[in-house]
Protein backbone atom coordinates (compact mmCIF):
# COMPACT_ATOMS: atom_id res chain seq x y z
CA UNK A 1 0.00 0.00 0.00
CA UNK A 2 1.48 3.63 -0.90
CA UNK A 3 1.47 6.01 1.73
CA UNK A 4 0.80 9.29 1.40
CA UNK A 5 3.79 12.35 3.37
CA UNK A 6 0.54 14.37 3.37
CA UNK A 7 -3.13 14.37 3.97
CA UNK A 8 -3.55 15.45 -0.50
CA UNK A 9 -3.43 12.69 -2.62
CA UNK A 10 -0.29 12.67 -4.20
CA UNK A 11 1.09 14.74 -5.66
CA UNK A 12 0.01 17.13 -3.08
CA UNK A 13 -2.98 19.09 -4.20
CA UNK A 14 -1.85 21.94 -3.75
CA UNK A 15 0.91 22.03 -6.07
CA UNK A 16 -1.34 19.79 -8.58
CA UNK A 17 -3.86 22.59 -8.62
CA UNK A 18 -0.79 24.95 -9.58
CA UNK A 19 0.43 22.87 -12.52
CA UNK A 20 -2.77 22.03 -13.53
CA UNK A 21 -4.21 25.96 -13.74
CA UNK A 22 -1.07 27.06 -15.49
CA UNK A 23 -1.26 24.93 -18.14
CA UNK A 24 -4.49 27.25 -18.92
CA UNK A 25 -3.43 30.39 -17.84
CA UNK A 26 -0.76 32.84 -15.92
CA UNK A 27 -1.12 33.03 -12.20
CA UNK A 28 -0.27 36.03 -10.71
CA UNK A 29 2.64 36.23 -8.04
CA UNK A 30 -0.31 36.31 -4.98
CA UNK A 31 -1.72 33.28 -6.28
CA UNK A 32 1.38 31.34 -6.40
CA UNK A 33 2.31 32.48 -3.07
CA UNK A 34 -1.01 31.06 -1.92
CA UNK A 35 -0.62 28.14 -3.25
CA UNK A 36 2.64 27.39 -2.03
CA UNK A 37 1.83 28.31 1.84
CA UNK A 38 -1.24 26.20 1.44
CA UNK A 39 1.09 23.62 0.30
CA UNK A 40 3.33 23.88 3.04
CA UNK A 41 0.59 24.18 5.57
CA UNK A 42 -0.69 21.23 4.45
CA UNK A 43 2.06 19.28 5.07
CA UNK A 44 2.56 20.76 8.86
CA UNK A 45 -0.94 19.41 9.76
CA UNK A 46 -0.78 16.06 7.92
CA UNK A 47 2.85 14.95 9.79
CA UNK A 48 0.92 15.73 13.55
CA UNK A 49 0.22 11.87 14.92
CA UNK A 50 -3.47 12.98 15.27
CA UNK A 51 -4.57 13.62 11.93
CA UNK A 52 -7.11 10.65 10.92
CA UNK A 53 -6.58 9.09 7.58
CA UNK A 54 -9.15 7.29 5.25
CA UNK A 55 -7.92 4.30 2.81
CA UNK A 56 -9.24 3.69 -0.03
CA UNK A 57 -8.74 2.90 -3.93
CA UNK A 58 -7.46 5.46 -6.50
CA UNK A 59 -6.32 5.05 -10.08
CA UNK A 60 -2.53 6.47 -10.31
CA UNK A 61 -0.20 7.55 -12.87
CA UNK A 62 3.46 7.07 -12.47
CA UNK A 63 4.43 7.27 -16.24
CA UNK A 64 3.23 9.34 -19.22
CA UNK A 65 1.39 6.29 -21.91
CA UNK A 66 -1.43 4.57 -23.01
CA UNK A 67 -4.13 2.86 -20.68
CA UNK A 68 -2.06 0.57 -19.47
CA UNK A 69 -0.60 3.29 -17.11
CA UNK A 70 -3.71 3.76 -15.16
CA UNK A 71 -2.81 1.63 -11.58
CA UNK A 72 -4.85 1.03 -9.38
CA UNK A 73 -4.05 0.74 -5.87
CA UNK A 74 -4.60 1.64 -2.35
CA UNK A 75 -3.99 5.51 -0.85
CA UNK A 76 -4.55 7.62 2.42
CA UNK A 77 -6.35 10.85 2.41
CA UNK A 78 -6.26 12.45 5.60
CA UNK A 79 -8.18 15.39 7.11
CA UNK A 80 -9.55 18.32 5.59
CA UNK A 81 -7.96 22.17 6.23
CA UNK A 82 -9.22 25.67 6.50
CA UNK A 83 -11.83 25.64 3.79
CA UNK A 84 -11.74 22.00 2.82
CA UNK A 85 -14.30 19.31 2.64
CA UNK A 86 -13.30 15.58 2.12
CA UNK A 87 -15.98 14.16 -0.26
CA UNK A 88 -16.95 9.96 -0.94
CA UNK A 89 -16.97 10.18 -4.32
CA UNK A 90 -19.99 8.25 -5.95
CA UNK A 91 -19.95 8.51 -9.87
CA UNK A 92 -16.52 9.85 -11.67
CA UNK A 93 -17.36 11.31 -15.28
CA UNK A 94 -14.41 10.12 -17.47
CA UNK A 95 -13.79 13.05 -20.45
CA UNK A 96 -11.17 13.33 -23.04
CA UNK A 97 -9.31 16.16 -21.16
CA UNK A 98 -8.23 12.60 -18.80
CA UNK A 99 -6.76 11.06 -22.04
CA UNK A 100 -4.87 14.16 -22.59
CA UNK A 101 -3.31 14.36 -19.08
CA UNK A 102 -2.23 10.50 -18.78
CA UNK A 103 -0.32 11.05 -22.62
CA UNK A 104 0.99 14.50 -21.37
CA UNK A 105 -0.25 16.78 -23.88
CA UNK A 106 -1.37 18.68 -20.77
CA UNK A 107 1.43 18.57 -18.42
CA UNK A 108 1.19 18.00 -14.45
CA UNK A 109 3.56 16.60 -12.03
CA UNK A 110 4.14 12.64 -11.52
CA UNK A 111 2.59 10.62 -10.16
CA UNK A 112 -0.70 11.68 -10.35
CA UNK A 113 -4.64 10.83 -10.22
CA UNK A 114 -6.40 11.73 -13.18
CA UNK A 115 -9.93 12.80 -13.68
CA UNK A 116 -11.82 16.20 -13.29
CA UNK A 117 -14.84 15.76 -12.43
CA UNK A 118 -17.09 13.55 -9.84
CA UNK A 119 -20.09 13.76 -7.53
CA UNK A 120 -20.57 12.26 -3.98
CA UNK A 121 -21.18 13.06 -0.47
CA UNK A 122 -19.45 15.10 2.07
CA UNK A 123 -17.29 13.06 4.53
CA UNK A 124 -15.59 15.61 6.68
CA UNK A 125 -15.07 19.26 6.53
CA UNK A 126 -12.41 21.57 7.51
CA UNK A 127 -12.43 23.72 11.06
CA UNK A 128 -14.53 26.47 10.84
CA UNK A 129 -16.24 26.12 7.72
CA UNK A 130 -19.33 27.12 7.68
CA UNK A 131 -21.87 26.58 4.43
CA UNK A 132 -21.26 23.23 3.78
CA UNK A 133 -21.91 19.82 6.09
CA UNK A 134 -20.90 16.25 6.34
CA UNK A 135 -24.12 14.58 4.23
CA UNK A 136 -24.31 17.23 1.76
CA UNK A 137 -24.49 16.12 -1.77
CA UNK A 138 -22.10 17.75 -4.00
CA UNK A 139 -20.62 17.44 -7.36
CA UNK A 140 -17.25 19.02 -9.08
CA UNK A 141 -15.54 19.43 -12.15
CA UNK A 142 -13.02 21.09 -14.34
CA UNK A 143 -11.19 23.41 -11.00
CA UNK A 144 -8.15 20.54 -10.35
CA UNK A 145 -7.27 16.89 -11.29
CA UNK A 146 -7.71 14.09 -8.56
CA UNK A 147 -11.49 12.76 -9.21
CA UNK A 148 -10.27 9.15 -9.98
CA UNK A 149 -10.60 8.09 -6.47
CA UNK A 150 -12.90 7.04 -3.40
CA UNK A 151 -12.17 10.03 -1.63
CA UNK A 152 -10.62 13.16 -2.14
CA UNK A 153 -10.01 16.75 -0.42
CA UNK A 154 -11.15 19.29 -2.18
CA UNK A 155 -11.60 23.60 -2.07
CA UNK A 156 -15.17 24.00 -0.52
CA UNK A 157 -15.65 26.88 -2.75
CA UNK A 158 -15.10 24.42 -6.05
CA UNK A 159 -17.97 22.04 -5.18
CA UNK A 160 -21.88 23.21 -6.22
CA UNK A 161 -24.73 21.15 -4.51
CA UNK A 162 -26.66 18.79 -6.42
CA UNK A 163 -30.84 19.29 -6.58
CA UNK A 164 -32.92 16.37 -4.66
CA UNK A 165 -33.99 15.26 -8.37
CA UNK A 166 -30.87 14.64 -9.58
CA UNK A 167 -28.84 11.95 -8.70
CA UNK A 168 -25.19 11.16 -8.49
CA UNK A 169 -24.53 9.27 -11.57
CA UNK A 170 -26.43 11.97 -13.91
CA UNK A 171 -24.57 14.71 -11.88
CA UNK A 172 -21.17 13.42 -12.71
CA UNK A 173 -22.04 12.66 -16.18
CA UNK A 174 -22.95 16.39 -17.11
CA UNK A 175 -21.61 18.65 -14.66
CA UNK A 176 -18.77 19.21 -16.91
CA UNK A 177 -20.03 18.19 -20.09
CA UNK A 178 -23.07 20.55 -19.26
CA UNK A 179 -21.37 23.41 -18.01
CA UNK A 180 -18.66 23.25 -21.19
CA UNK A 181 -22.30 22.93 -23.11
CA UNK A 182 -23.61 26.26 -21.76
CA UNK A 183 -20.23 28.62 -22.10
CA UNK A 184 -20.07 27.02 -25.59
CA UNK A 185 -23.76 28.23 -26.31
CA UNK A 186 -24.71 30.83 -24.14
CA UNK A 187 -21.36 32.81 -23.64
CA UNK A 188 -18.50 31.96 -26.27
CA UNK A 189 -20.98 32.65 -29.35
CA UNK A 190 -24.68 33.35 -28.36
CA UNK A 191 -26.50 30.97 -30.13
CA UNK A 192 -30.49 32.31 -31.52
CA UNK A 193 -33.52 31.23 -33.03
CA UNK A 194 -32.32 31.29 -36.93
CA UNK A 195 -29.01 30.33 -36.75
CA UNK A 196 -27.57 27.16 -38.10
CA UNK A 197 -24.64 25.58 -36.29
CA UNK A 198 -22.37 22.60 -36.93
CA UNK A 199 -21.55 20.20 -34.38
CA UNK A 200 -18.22 17.75 -34.54
CA UNK A 201 -18.54 14.68 -32.71
CA UNK A 202 -22.40 15.01 -32.49
CA UNK A 203 -23.01 11.63 -30.55
CA UNK A 204 -20.11 12.58 -27.60
CA UNK A 205 -20.44 13.56 -24.07
CA UNK A 206 -20.59 17.05 -24.85
CA UNK A 207 -21.97 17.00 -28.63
CA UNK A 208 -24.60 15.07 -27.46
CA UNK A 209 -25.72 17.81 -25.08
CA UNK A 210 -24.30 20.77 -27.42
CA UNK A 211 -27.38 19.13 -29.88
CA UNK A 212 -29.88 19.34 -27.30
CA UNK A 213 -29.47 22.50 -26.02
CA UNK A 214 -28.47 23.93 -29.30
CA UNK A 215 -32.33 22.97 -30.95
CA UNK A 216 -33.85 24.25 -27.67
CA UNK A 217 -31.94 27.51 -28.32
CA UNK A 218 -34.29 27.77 -31.72
CA UNK A 219 -31.10 26.71 -33.91
CA UNK A 220 -30.97 24.11 -36.75
CA UNK A 221 -28.18 21.85 -35.82
CA UNK A 222 -25.83 19.93 -37.90
CA UNK A 223 -23.79 17.07 -36.70
CA UNK A 224 -21.04 14.83 -37.86
CA UNK A 225 -20.61 11.02 -36.82
CA UNK A 226 -19.14 8.14 -37.46
CA UNK A 227 -21.75 5.40 -37.83
CA UNK A 228 -25.30 4.85 -38.84
CA UNK A 229 -26.26 3.46 -34.81
CA UNK A 230 -24.30 7.37 -33.75
CA UNK A 231 -26.56 9.03 -36.33
CA UNK A 232 -29.95 7.95 -35.15
CA UNK A 233 -28.62 8.61 -31.13
CA UNK A 234 -27.88 12.09 -32.56
CA UNK A 235 -31.05 12.94 -34.57
CA UNK A 236 -32.51 11.85 -31.07
CA UNK A 237 -30.58 14.23 -29.40
CA UNK A 238 -31.71 17.61 -31.39
CA UNK A 239 -30.07 17.18 -34.66
CA UNK A 240 -31.70 18.43 -37.57
CA UNK A 241 -29.37 16.91 -40.33
CA UNK A 242 -26.37 14.41 -39.66
CA UNK A 243 -22.98 13.83 -41.91
CA UNK A 244 -21.66 10.18 -41.82
CA UNK A 245 -18.00 11.64 -42.24
CA UNK A 246 -16.19 8.60 -43.11
CA UNK A 247 -18.30 8.13 -46.31
CA UNK A 248 -19.77 11.84 -46.90
CA UNK A 249 -17.78 14.99 -47.29
CA UNK A 250 -19.03 16.89 -44.77
CA UNK A 251 -18.19 20.51 -46.29
CA UNK A 252 -19.78 19.58 -49.47
CA UNK A 253 -22.73 18.21 -47.52
CA UNK A 254 -23.13 21.39 -44.84
CA UNK A 255 -22.92 23.42 -48.25
CA UNK A 256 -25.98 21.53 -49.99
CA UNK A 257 -28.16 21.79 -46.48
CA UNK A 258 -27.54 25.73 -46.14
CA UNK A 259 -27.85 26.31 -49.72
CA UNK A 260 -24.20 27.37 -49.99
CA UNK A 261 -24.30 29.96 -46.90
CA UNK A 262 -22.53 28.13 -44.50
CA UNK A 263 -23.11 27.71 -40.83
CA UNK A 264 -22.92 30.75 -38.14
CA UNK A 265 -20.71 28.58 -35.78
CA UNK A 266 -19.03 25.51 -36.24
CA UNK A 267 -18.13 23.50 -32.50
CA UNK A 268 -15.31 21.58 -33.27
CA UNK A 269 -13.78 19.19 -30.34
CA UNK A 270 -11.92 17.26 -32.78
CA UNK A 271 -8.96 19.25 -34.19
CA UNK A 272 -6.59 18.13 -36.77
CA UNK A 273 -8.62 16.28 -38.96
CA UNK A 274 -11.75 18.65 -39.18
CA UNK A 275 -10.56 22.11 -38.64
CA UNK A 276 -9.87 23.52 -42.14
CA UNK A 277 -12.97 20.99 -43.18
CA UNK A 278 -15.06 23.61 -40.47
CA UNK A 279 -13.59 26.71 -41.19
CA UNK A 280 -15.11 26.39 -44.91
CA UNK A 281 -17.77 25.68 -43.58
CA UNK A 282 -18.68 28.94 -42.58
CA UNK A 283 -20.99 31.64 -43.78
CA UNK A 284 -19.48 35.50 -43.79
CA UNK A 285 -18.31 36.59 -40.09
CA UNK A 286 -19.04 33.18 -38.91
CA UNK A 287 -17.46 32.30 -35.48
CA UNK A 288 -15.04 28.78 -35.32
CA UNK A 289 -15.17 27.21 -32.10
CA UNK A 290 -12.17 24.86 -31.31
CA UNK A 291 -12.44 23.09 -27.94
CA UNK A 292 -10.82 19.76 -27.73
CA UNK A 293 -8.32 18.42 -30.15
CA UNK A 294 -9.44 14.55 -30.52
CA UNK A 295 -7.47 14.00 -33.66
CA UNK A 296 -4.95 15.62 -32.70
CA UNK A 297 -3.17 19.76 -32.24
CA UNK A 298 -4.61 21.38 -35.43
CA UNK A 299 -2.58 22.94 -37.55
CA UNK A 300 -1.34 26.93 -37.54
CA UNK A 301 -4.22 28.94 -38.94
CA UNK A 302 -3.17 31.70 -41.38
CA UNK A 303 -4.80 35.14 -40.60
CA UNK A 304 -5.59 35.56 -44.35
CA UNK A 305 -7.84 32.14 -44.08
CA UNK A 306 -9.98 34.50 -41.55
CA UNK A 307 -10.03 37.66 -43.41
CA UNK A 308 -11.29 35.61 -46.53
CA UNK A 309 -14.75 35.57 -44.98
CA UNK A 310 -14.35 37.72 -41.76
CA UNK A 311 -14.40 34.88 -39.42
CA UNK A 312 -13.60 34.76 -35.98
CA UNK A 313 -11.20 32.08 -34.47
CA UNK A 314 -11.30 31.07 -30.59
CA UNK A 315 -10.11 28.27 -28.60
CA UNK A 316 -12.28 28.81 -25.04
CA UNK A 317 -11.40 27.22 -21.89
CA UNK A 318 -13.97 26.34 -19.12
CA UNK A 319 -11.72 27.81 -16.69
CA UNK A 320 -11.90 31.11 -17.88
CA UNK A 321 -15.85 30.94 -17.68
CA UNK A 322 -16.38 29.60 -14.39
CA UNK A 323 -13.67 32.25 -12.71
CA UNK A 324 -15.60 33.01 -9.82
CA UNK A 325 -17.79 31.47 -7.44
CA UNK A 326 -20.69 33.45 -8.52
CA UNK A 327 -19.67 32.47 -12.33
CA UNK A 328 -19.31 28.57 -11.09
CA UNK A 329 -22.84 28.36 -9.55
CA UNK A 330 -24.60 30.22 -12.22
CA UNK A 331 -22.89 27.89 -14.88
CA UNK A 332 -23.87 24.42 -13.17
CA UNK A 333 -27.21 26.16 -11.73
CA UNK A 334 -28.27 26.50 -15.44
CA UNK A 335 -27.30 22.90 -16.30
CA UNK A 336 -29.12 21.19 -13.49
CA UNK A 337 -32.41 23.42 -13.86
CA UNK A 338 -32.34 22.47 -17.78
CA UNK A 339 -32.12 18.77 -16.53
CA UNK A 340 -34.14 19.21 -14.10
CA UNK A 341 -37.07 20.58 -16.67
CA UNK A 342 -36.36 17.85 -19.01
CA UNK A 343 -34.09 20.15 -21.95
CA UNK A 344 -31.09 18.09 -21.38
CA UNK A 345 -30.46 14.66 -20.82
CA UNK A 346 -27.44 12.68 -20.05
CA UNK A 347 -27.13 9.60 -21.89
CA UNK A 348 -25.23 7.64 -20.05
CA UNK A 349 -24.01 4.84 -22.57
CA UNK A 350 -20.98 2.79 -20.35
CA UNK A 351 -20.49 2.54 -16.57
CA UNK A 352 -17.30 0.96 -15.54
CA UNK A 353 -15.85 0.01 -12.26
CA UNK A 354 -13.23 2.45 -11.10
CA UNK A 355 -10.90 -0.66 -10.81
CA UNK A 356 -11.13 -1.08 -15.14
CA UNK A 357 -10.18 2.87 -16.06
CA UNK A 358 -7.94 1.48 -18.34
CA UNK A 359 -10.29 -0.49 -20.28
CA UNK A 360 -12.65 2.13 -20.03
CA UNK A 361 -9.88 4.94 -21.89
CA UNK A 362 -9.20 2.01 -24.74
CA UNK A 363 -12.76 2.31 -25.56
CA UNK A 364 -12.65 5.94 -25.35
CA UNK A 365 -10.08 6.36 -27.43
CA UNK A 366 -11.38 3.55 -29.92
CA UNK A 367 -14.76 5.38 -30.64
CA UNK A 368 -16.23 2.13 -29.18
CA UNK A 369 -18.37 4.78 -26.87
CA UNK A 370 -21.17 7.43 -27.21
CA UNK A 371 -22.75 9.81 -24.85
CA UNK A 372 -21.00 10.12 -20.94
CA UNK A 373 -18.75 7.57 -19.30
CA UNK A 374 -19.12 6.72 -15.46
CA UNK A 375 -16.80 5.12 -13.18
CA UNK A 376 -17.91 3.85 -10.03
CA UNK A 377 -16.28 3.17 -7.28
CA UNK A 378 -16.69 0.24 -5.13
CA UNK A 379 -18.27 -1.71 -7.98
CA UNK A 380 -17.27 -5.18 -8.36
CA UNK A 381 -13.53 -5.66 -9.27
Amino acid sequence: MKKLATSYLVPPRGMLVLRTLSSYSSFSRKAIEYTAALFTTRRRLSSTPFAAMVTCKAIRVYELGGPEVLRYEDIEVGEPGDGEVRVKNLAIGINFIDVYFRKGVYKTQLPFIPGVEAAGVVTAVGPGLTGRKVGDRVAYAGKAIGSYTEEQILLAENVVPIPPSIDFITAASIMLKGMTAQFLLRRCFQVQPGHTILVHAAAGGVGSLLCQWGRALGATVIGTVSTEEKAAQALQDGCHYTILYKSENFVDRVKEITNGKGVQVVYDSVGKDTIQGSLDCLAYRGYMVIFGQSSGIPDPISLSALQSKSLFLTRPTMMHYIGTRDELLATAGEVFTNVASGILKARVNHTYPLSQAAEAHCDLESRKTSGCIILLPGSAE
